[in-house]
């Protein structure tokens, strides 16, 4: 029904093969980290990983070796996917450390906390938090503050966008760019992408469903911080790079938000992610049109200045 490349059915048919009968919320995420596990690459050469806490929030840094440009390291704060439910430091090392070495830059990751243990907002104030600790120059890293954005995948797509939308309401230093994977924005439930892609490889309408009514249980009135496409002014946003799936039930949350931020003069760049599924990035040198993905994000920020020359 969807015409992926061979490739990619190989790399989805590997990724399911960690779904496991126990459906509880512990087997979820156990299989989750040992899918994630199978899909992590040895560590790069050149780039050192180190835990610690900023604002009481756990998070993890990917520091190139080498000294600390005098105005400090461009950093990029990565918020991880996983539905606001599954992931953590562990989760996403695939993505954050070929961030560092390939840009020789600082990346610092997020341990917010899950739901639904921890529904909205914990993991909004979580990222909230980590950036303003950032911005007052706590941690053990100089960071030059004029480099500094964020991106996220999925749930951190959301939480990214979020991010953006909350420090601009309040008057606060924004990230030099948005960078958002396939995020799950809180489109309405009557976009094609949700009937089209209902049963998509990876995640079908059903699943990001679910996902949202965890991360929203309890949070009461639907807010633009949860769902940032109920924000009513895109306006004074970071520029933004965001990229799609094709076959993603959430492909046109990314595509809407794009065409707002646009509207609202907001430099956006869109990659629209053709033959593409969701959760698809660890198959990085795997899949060739995965590949062109990274290719274009790591463009991207090096047209940024989020890179080390």
């Amino acid at each position: 029904m969807y015409p992926i490349s061979a490739q990619l059915a190989a790399f989805v048919a590997q990724t399911e093969s960690f779904i496991g009968d126990d459906s509880s919320l512990a087997g979820l995420r156990q299989n989750y980290n040992r899918m994630c596990q199978a899909f992590t690459p040895p560590m790069p050469g050149g780039v050192r990983v180190s835990d610690f806490s900023l604002a009481g929030v756990d998070v993890r840094s990917y520091l190139p070796e080498g000294p600390a440009p005098t105005a400090g390291w461009p950093c990029l704060l990565y918020i991880h996917g996983g539905g606001w439910v599954v992931g953590g430091l562990e989760s996403h090392d695939f993505i954050c450390f070929e961030l560092a070495a390939a840009l020789h830059i600082l990346v610092i990751a997020v341990d917010y906390r899950l739901a639904p243990e921890h529904p909205f907002p914990a993991a909004y104030q979580d990222c909230r938090a980590v950036w303003q600790a950032i911005h007052a120059g706590h941690g053990p890293h100089a960071i030059n503050l004029q480099r500094l954005l964020v991106a996220g995948d999925s749930a951190g797509g959301n939480l990214a966008a979020a991010l953006c939308l909350g420090l601009r309401d309040d008057g606060q230093p924004q990230p030099r760019a948005q960078v958002l994977i396939y995020p799950a924005l809180g489109g309405p439930c009557d976009l094609p992408s949700r009937r089209d892609c209902r049963d998509a490889p990876l995640l079908s309408s059903a699943d990001s469903d679910a996902y949202l009514a965890l991360y929203l249980s309890g949070s009461g009135e639907p807010s633009p911080y949860a769902m940032p496409l109920l924000a009513e002014n895109f306006s004074g946003l970071p520029k933004a790079f965001i990229a799609v799936a094709q076959f993603d039930p959430l492909r046109d949350d990314g595509m809407l938000y794009a065409e707002r931020l646009q509207a609202s003069g907001v430099a956006t760049v869109l990659h629209p992610g053709k033959g593409l599924v969701h959760g698809c990035l660890r198959a990085r040198h795997q899949v060739p049109e995965v590949d062109r993905l990274y290719d274009d994000l790591l463009n991207y920020l090096r047209n940024e200045g989020l890179t080390q020359v």
